[in-house]
């Protein structure tokens, strides 16, 4: 019976990875590099747009991008106008005065690859290019003539030259009928904006306008569309998360989602980056997340906006925006959240369903890099603990394990006493269980337990950016990637490369040296008791730990080396365990190292 569960819970195992792989890696990837040749291929014959959110009877110009006759960043950055420089130890950038918009900024601690030199993260993108990706803010107006900062207002620079910590910038625009507009716009040494929207009112009658931020992107980047993280639309209403992807707005029928809140953001996240629009914290807003056509693709969009302003004559009211540009590292969203106050701002890294796991994975991961200084290093440790942590489970179950193969004999002359009834059979099988003090599913506690730490190990590894080209030792460049190694080349040895994405069977061929340590670590932790007697559960056996060897092949790098090293702790625990409980080891019998060290070392009759 312990056999045919442990062979069970191997099949259901198996598929398990099998069905994740393809749903994770496999599948995902096709998807991606079709997505992109489809944008290659894709000439956009649409333009789209992005306005303000409407209030009733509003007049607001819209935004168009023209998304045919793409140019070059540098090209389409020499467009538009004077720009206002951005530069901090994070980021690079510039600001266009002309509408005041946000549009381009560069994430200077991030590049495409591991390599130091390869291209910083392009984050904001200007109008012109293949991804226009911008912020605005405005004011807007139930109804009236009077001219509103929109996307071609010519703001002038009042004071400041290059935006930077602690040196801010003003601009000022008069709309030549009696309200004069300023925008104080300031940056920390982080990823937060803070803009302060102040209009004076000079034309001797009271005047009610409604402030609005938007954030909006035209078209999706080909990322790695991994149903494992979220990419789209995210915010925070009423206490509640609210994150929309792409997909929920393929559709033009699509209505937008509409919300209203005290306390709050909204934005448009990536993987790893997000453009987020935080209004004042005490205050009502309404929100919305909507989609428009642009070419053969969508226009996103992401919006507030916040209660009127009356405006008495020869007053001036302000309003203070923050806007979040950047990386989203745990300890930066959390000090925003705390310091700033804005409700559940770390919500906006992916924790998924199993954030009272990830969460605190996270954290142990974190704390213990920031003492070891490598992630790897943190993974090893972390592995430890948690073995540490199992040990009373494990130890319970190996205890079970000893008594049900104690209780074989009984059971077997159970078997055959009971032939032909069955409901006796299970009968005197619990009898027997009760008698014995035997649990029969003890022993797949600890592998049940491992599926969810594993899980939250891959989770952690996959949406938090502190694991973003975090490198570990010798090949290992990227923790959060997949070995780069492969044996087709005897991992380097040999003096050519392997072409990449070779289709259909490049699961067999990119396999490196941690997916093979982690196939024999398995493999020997199999040869730990006796091969089971039924031939098909041997054979299955036999062949488990090379079909994850193949499968986990592509899944990053940290997990591979937390399952073989943790599959290294097992052998050793069970074998401790083994020896105090006078239980026959078998490991070195099943690997017939005994009879070659009797060969080598003791002779042979």
């Amino acid at each position: 019976m312990d056999n045919n569960r442990n062979f069970i819970f191997a099949i259901l195992l198996s598929m398990l990875v099998l069905v994740g792989w393809q749903m994770f890696v496999s599948g995902p990837k096709m998807e991606a590099e079709q997505a992109r040749q489809t944008e290659i291929a894709k000439k956009a014959k649409n333009p789209g747009s992005h306005v303000a959110p409407a209030v009733a009877g509003a007049s607001v110009p819209g935004v168009q991008q023209n998304a045919a006759n793409l140019l070059p960043r540098a090209a389409a950055l020499k467009q538009g106008g004077a720009r206002v420089p951005i530069a901090t130890a994070t980021v690079t950038g510039s600001l266009r005065l002309t509408g005041a918009r946000f549009d381009d900024l560069r994430l200077r601690k991030y590049h495409e690859t591991v390599d130091p030199k390869s291209k910083e993260i392009e984050l904001l993108s200007p109008s012109g290019t293949q991804y226009p990706y911008f912020v605005r803010l405005g004011w807007t107006a139930a109804g009236g003539n009077a001219p509103l900062p929109g996307d071609d207002t010519p703001w002038k620079l009042l004071s400041g030259e290059t935006l930077s910590p602690g040196h801010p910038v003003t601009l000022v625009w008069d709309n030549g009928h009696g309200l004069i507009f300023t925008r104080k716009i300031a940056i920390d040494d982080q990823y937060m904006f803070t803009v302060v929207d102040a209009v004076t009112n000079k034309t001797g009658a009271k005047t009610t306008l409604y402030p609005f931020a938007l954030a909006a992107r035209d078209g999706t980047p080909s990322q790695q569309n991994y149903w494992v993280f979220h990419e789209g639309f995210i915010g925070v209403a009423n206490e509640k998360l609210k994150d929309p992807t792409y997909k929920d707005f393929k559709n033009d029928d699509k209505k937008p989602e509409t919300f209203s809140s005290t306390g709050g953001w909204v934005g448009i996240t990536d993987k790893y980056w997000m453009a987020a629009l935080v209004p004042p914290q005490s205050e009502q807003y309404n929100g919305s997340f909507h989609a428009s056509p642009y070419g053969e693709g969508r226009s996103y969009q992401a919006d507030y906006m916040l209660g009127g302003r009356d405006i008495a004559p020869g007053a001036t009211v302000a309003i203070t925006h923050k806007i979040f540009a950047g990386a989203k590292v745990v300890d930066t969203l959390r000090a925003y959240e705390k310091h700033d106050g804005i409700v559940m701002f770390d919500y906006a890294v992916d924790w998924g369903w199993f954030s009272p796991i990830t969460r605190p994975m996270f954290w142990l991961l974190d704390v213990l890099n920031k003492y070891l200084g490598n992630f790897g290093l943190a993974i090893i440790l972390a592995t430890v603990l948690i073995r540490l942590l199992l040990y009373p489970l494990a130890s319970a179950s190996f205890k079970s394990m000893i008594k049900m193969k104690k209780v074989q004999p009984e059971m077997e002359r159970l078997k055959k006493l009971c032939e032909g009834d069955q409901q006796k059979l299970q009968q005197e099988m619990m009898e027997l269980y009760k008698r014995e003090k035997v649990n029969p599913v003890s022993g797949c506690l600890p592998m049940l337990v491992q599926i969810p730490i594993l899980f939250s190990l891959y989770k952690v590894m996959f949406v938090t950016i502190e694991m973003y080209h975090a490198p570990f030792y010798g090949w290992i460049k990227d923790l959060s990637a997949g070995d780069p190694t492969t044996y087709v080349n005897l991992f380097g040895l040999l003096p050519f490369s392997v072409p990449q994405n070779v289709p259909y069977i490049g699961f067999l061929i990119y396999v490196g040296i941690w997916p093979v340590l982690m196939g024999l670590t398995q493999w020997v932790q199999t040869k730990m008791n006796p091969a089971p007697a039924d031939p098909m559960q041997a054979k299955m056996f036999a062949w488990m730990p090379w079909i994850f060897m193949f499968m986990m092949a592509a899944f990053p790098a940290g997990l591979v080396i937390y399952w073989t090293w943790n599959n290294a702790l097992s052998v050793a625990q069970q074998y401790v365990m083994m020896r105090r409980s006078n239980v026959e080891v078998h490991l070195f019998n099943n690997l017939r190292l005994a009879g070659l060290a009797k060969k080598l070392f003791g002779g042979s009759k």
